[in-house]
């Protein structure tokens, strides 16, 4: 789960000007959210009034999965709002470095002020602490990374508190019953914080020991589980989904070769929960319990009312991409620094879980509250 690429620092970067130059070209040819994958110029905002030209480059994970869309948006209305030009690009699958890594160094090649990335992997870290050391801003969305100090600031949900919300939900759900669990992670191959610490914030909230809060797979897989009222719990998988939902519905049908007797499924987002869900429909079987995070609109939401889902963590991803495209702003006007929460190495931008099916003791909105802000946009 750990192999990942090596990257020279200064070597990489150089080498990397020359890609960046033609990167910026290629830019201004084929124009914002793409899809494919190559970083995409979009320009929203046209400068700071006659002063310094501000310039945001926003890198995410993806441009299909609707939580990316929706920081595009965000960033986009924050630019036009605060006269910013932004960039877009975007990896052309969860965990795709390499075009994270074109795209930081894009930025830097243009003299873009600052960069708002997810970051796809930590083997992104050596081109975030080339592009700092070059002058440039570094906010990290939804995903902080390993080391925090990677970046200038992460703006970003607390993973961690999302997985545990879900895993008390569940435990308290289970009303004593035994869990049969299926974990649908991220990845198998790389490392995310986004990743370990849903995974591992789903156990700790079912009370079940996960020894290292940094790694998943390292729990017992029989013992205990001291959430709600407790009861016997056993981990049938750990399977990588890359956050989307036919990988989703292939992970959960190889859990299912292992047991029919799952009950209780966590995937690490909407997409692969749904997926998950096809494939127990496929199976007959009926009844399992499926968490998941985001909390989009769609599949998120309509899910939970549907009952598909049956409970979800919402995160605020166009809230996120206007702060961090706000702070820069207000860091290129007047020099002053965003600060984190307080007691906190990142700033907080909430979360909120999501059910139809309350849970004494597990603080929750519904659906019809939670499609009301999806995304925090409103």
């Amino acid at each position: 789960m750990f192999t990942l690429p090596s990257i020279t620092r200064g070597s990489r970067l150089a080498a990397g000007v020359a890609l960046a130059a033609a990167a910026a070209l290629a830019l201004s040819a084929c124009g914002g959210g793409s899809g494919t994958g190559t970083p995409g110029a979009s320009g929203s905002g046209g400068g700071g009034g006659g002063g310094e030209k501000i310039a945001v480059t926003l890198i995410t994970k993806t441009s299909t999965n609707p939580f990316f869309i929706a920081m595009q948006e965000g960033a986009k209305k924050a630019g036009a709002d605060n006269g910013v030009t932004i960039t877009t690009a975007a990896g052309k699958a969860d965990g795709d470095e390499t075009t994270q890594i074109a795209a930081i160094e894009a930025a830097v090649a243009r003299g873009d002020k600052g960069i708002l990335i997810t970051p796809a992997t930590d083997g992104v870290n050596p081109a975030i602490e080339a592009a700092r050391s070059a002058g440039l801003f570094v906010i990290a969305l939804d995903t902080p990374p390993n080391p925090p100090s990677t970046v200038d600031i992460t703006f970003a949900t607390d993973n961690f508190k999302a997985g545990e919300l879900i895993g008390k939900w569940t435990a308290g759900t289970l009303a004593g019953k035994k869990a049969n669990i299926a974990l649908l992670d991220l990845f198998n191959d790389k490392v995310a914080s986004v990743d370990y610490n849903r995974d591992q914030g789903f156990l700790t909230g079912m009370g079940i020991d996960v020894k290292d809060k940094t790694k998943n797979g390292d729990e017992d897989k029989d013992g205990k589980y001291t959430g709600g009222k407790g009861g016997d719990y056993h981990i049938v998988c750990n399977e990588p989904t890359q956050g989307a939902q036919d990988a989703g519905k292939t992970a959960m049908e190889t859990c299912l070769a292992k047991s029919k007797d799952i009950n209780v499924v966590y995937s690490i987002n909407e997409p692969s929960g749904v997926g998950a869900a096809s494939a127990l429909q496929d199976a007959g079987i009926k009844g399992a319990i499926l968490v998941s995070v985001d909390g989009g609109c769609n599949p998120g939401i309509t899910s939970v009312k549907s009952g598909v889902i049956g409970a979800t963590s919402q995160q605020y991803p166009l809230k996120m991409a206007q702060l961090g495209v706000e702070a820069i702003a207000k860091l290129a006007k007047t020099g002053e620094k965003p600060q984190v929460t307080p007691g906190l190495d990142f700033f907080d931008t909430g979360v909120a879980l999501v059910t139809e099916k309350p849970v004494d003791g597990v603080e929750s909105i519904d659906a019809a509250k939670a499609e009301a802000i999806c995304w925090g946009s409103k």
